[in-house]
């Protein structure tokens, strides 16, 4: 099965922030109340991660989920314009 280009991008996002503030995966996860292992795939782009989640793992990282979907496309693989429904 193909990963859906958007989950990688969260992922990376999530990733990036994580490294820049010096966490290990694990202690990102133990923080956010997530398993380690359901936090890897969300960095590899491989779980689609519901808001609350994010939102717990955006508090752990000190910063808005909007940062976690900044590079995301709207209107593609998905995503649909409410203009187009």
């Amino acid at each position: 099965m193909e990963k859906n280009k958007n989950l990688i991008i969260l992922g990376d996002q999530i990733r990036e922030i994580r490294k820049a503030k010096g966490l290990s995966q694990e202690q990102l996860a133990w923080d956010a109340g997530v398993g380690r292992a359901y936090m890897g795939g969300i960095e590899r782009g491989e779980r689609n991660v519901t808001v609350l989640t994010l939102v717990k793992i955006a508090e752990q990282l000190g910063c808005e989920v909007s940062v976690f979907t900044k590079n995301l496309p709207i209107g593609k693989e998905g995503i649909k314009n409410p203009k187009t429904r």
